[in-house]
């Protein structure tokens, strides 16, 4: 099914678009010489980013579940919340780190988790952040980047279908073929 047309206040991403996001994102970190050993991708948005970053560079991931978009079906930021535990693959949370995101909106999350990941985490000697998306009006400066948003559009990502679909709903959604 073709996306509607992206404006100044949406920006719709295919599966092939946001793809080629996270290869792009990879080659500016590549590009830019900086070297580290460990990736930190925020759940929920920054999984996937981390995920193939970790494999194209083959480093360990860890994982830090963050929440702050619960109101308003997800598209009002609260609260932040900041689980206690990072999960990782190899090691402990040190050395040279690049903590990864789907996008930098308002900067708050960011600027938290840097200062949370530094507090907890001493053996940090370095890190850098990257994201898809930076949001014009954040009060965040992410290191890598792809798309700066001066217009700070909603980002309608192709994953968001899951959102609204239940199991009792997947039979119909699979007969339809249903994979946008």
């Amino acid at each position: 099914m073709p996306l509607p047309p992206s404006t100044e206040r949406d920006l719709w991403v295919s599966w092939d678009d946001y793809n080629a996001l996270i290869e792009r994102l990879a080659l500016n970190i590549h590009e830019s010489g900086w070297k580290f050993e460990k990736i930190v991708c925020l759940a929920r948005g920054g999984v996937r980013v981390g995920d193939v970053l970790s494999r194209i560079y083959d480093v360990p991931l860890g994982i830090l579940a963050t929440s702050s978009y619960r109101e308003a079906a997800g598209t009002q930021q609260g609260s932040l919340d900041i689980a206690q535990f990072i999960t990782i693959t190899r090691g402990t949370l040190d050395g040279k780190v690049l903590l990864v995101d789907d996008m930098v909106d308002t900067g708050l999350t960011f600027n938290r988790v840097g200062e949370h990941l530094r507090k907890q985490f001493p053996a940090i000697t370095e890190m850098k952040s990257a994201v898809l998306w930076w949001k014009g009006h954040a009060k965040a400066t992410p290191d890598y980047y792809v798309d700066k948003l001066p217009t700070n559009p909603w980002i309608h990502q192709p994953f968001e279908d899951y959102d609204s679909l239940r199991p009792h709903q997947l039979e119909a959604w699979v007969r339809k073929g249903r994979r946008s």
